[in-house]
């Protein structure tokens, strides 16, 4: 490859802010001992920011989806509230001296400027909510600055794409609670995420919000056509809505053909994995069954296997093409070339499922990069997709917040 190539990319990464809005956590991680300044086998840690020049990571407050009983509320409540501690512990207690919690733009500038990583929080679900609208501003004062209405299964707040698959739903879009929590979003300034939620939910909170919403994490459907990405209809009203679509490294949301052939030979890996582990291994239809704590156990054991699984496929000859970084830009080609380039972000999904072949981690972030470079991509637009737009829509949501406040 073109040396000079390279010696421009290393020169615009080194120059922008570079921001990933969906990285899960697992609280096993963030204690005194089990620690992000350890590279530990998960894909987010801060060595791995370092090597691979990451300085944003949103760290995700996620809770499975269960029944919508007040005993289940209860239950998700407390796990969000262990995931918000856990991240408040990195940034306050085990690493202050390398990574400091963000709430606003200008945090995220005046913190990276310090030469430290930034820490940022998005709620992948808005289940935990219960049917408490005060906990919208509590989640918020923990720092939470996006939050989907829903992720695999329907909430109490709305439907969530999966609905597609058998055509139930639950409210027909958002319920009125969810109507409610939209408002109470917009008041305290939590950026609204459209990442789960089905298509009829996004019109709704499009309709309802009088700010800008955001995709954490989703493709193109046009190339991919899963639920879980937004169609050219979805992403023309985010335009509309001056959002932001963070196309999303994760490999069946981003080349179908790619991805089905290669995901049979790694399940039956994961299965080997997963019998030497003495773990049974669960398709998705029964996962989706198990109560809360089984499944955050179950995720667990998949985080696990999942880094033992990258390592031992890296020595792997023979194996069909993985869905790589070449798959995932072109995502982000196809909805610059529709919706322009103001409108489009770049998130991994890591440590829940995502990371490709050239981005399997944050060490290995630079390559993105890389192949914006070799498109022709300039270091102003490649400013915008790496943190411009989606700080751009943050200040748009804390400043309607403010207004609105003021209206009281």
């Amino acid at each position: 490859m073109d040396s000079q190539l390279i010696a421009k990319a290393k020169e615009i990464h080194k120059n922008v802010i570079t921001l990933d809005t969906h990285c899960d956590i697992n609280i096993k991680n963030f204690t005194d001992s089990i620690n992000y300044t350890q590279d530990l086998s998960s894909q987010i840690t801060l060595p791995k920011m370092k090597k691979g020049g990451l300085d944003v990571a949103w760290f995700i407050v996620y809770t499975g989806q269960d029944s919508l009983t007040p005993a289940e509320y209860e239950k998700a409540y407390e796990i969000a509230m262990s995931k918000f501690e856990a991240i408040h512990k990195l940034t306050e207690n085990i690493a202050p001296d390398q990574i400091e919690l963000a709430l606003t733009s200008d945090d995220v500038r005046r913190i990276h400027k310090k030469g430290k990583k930034v820490a940022m929080i998005g709620i992948e679900n808005g289940y935990p909510v219960g049917t408490d609208i005060k906990n919208v501003k509590k989640f918020h004062d923990l720092g939470a600055r996006y939050m989907s209405l829903s992720h695999n299964g329907h909430s109490q707040l709305c439907d969530s794409n999966t609905g597609e698959a058998d055509g139930i739903w639950l409210h027909n879009g958002l319920s009125d609670l969810g109507k409610e929590v939209i408002i109470e979003m917009n008041k305290t300034g939590i950026m609204i995420d459209v990442s789960h939620p089905s298509k009829e939910s996004m019109r709704q909170m499009i309709q309802l919000t009088k700010a800008p919403i955001i995709a954490s994490h989703s493709s193109a459907r046009a190339l991919c056509d899963h639920s879980r990405n937004l169609d050219d209809e979805q992403l023309q009203w985010l335009k509309e809505n001056e959002g932001v679509v963070q196309t999303v490294a994760f490999t069946s949301y981003l080349n179908t053909e790619k991805f089905e052939k290669r995901v049979v030979k790694e399940v039956e890996i994961g299965k080997q994995i997963a019998d030497s582990m003495g773990v049974t291994w669960l398709e998705r239809e029964e996962v989706m069954k198990l109560t809360t704590e089984e499944k955050e156990k179950y995720y667990d054991f998949l985080g696990t296997m999942a880094a033992i699984r990258r390592t031992k496929v890296k020595k792997m000859d023979n194996l069909p093409p993985a869905v790589d970084i070449v798959d995932f830009v072109n995502h982000i080609d196809y909805m610059v070339d529709k919706i322009g380039i103001d409108h489009v972000g770049i998130s991994s999904d890591f440590d829940g499922g995502g990371g490709i072949e050239g981005w399997s981690d944050a060490s290995e972030t630079f390559n993105v990069t890389l192949e914006l470079v070799k498109r022709g991509y300039t270091e102003q637009q490649i400013e915008k997709l790496w943190s411009g737009n989606l700080l751009r829509v943050l200040d748009q949501v804390q400043k309607v917040a403010k207004e609105l406040q003021k209206e009281g």
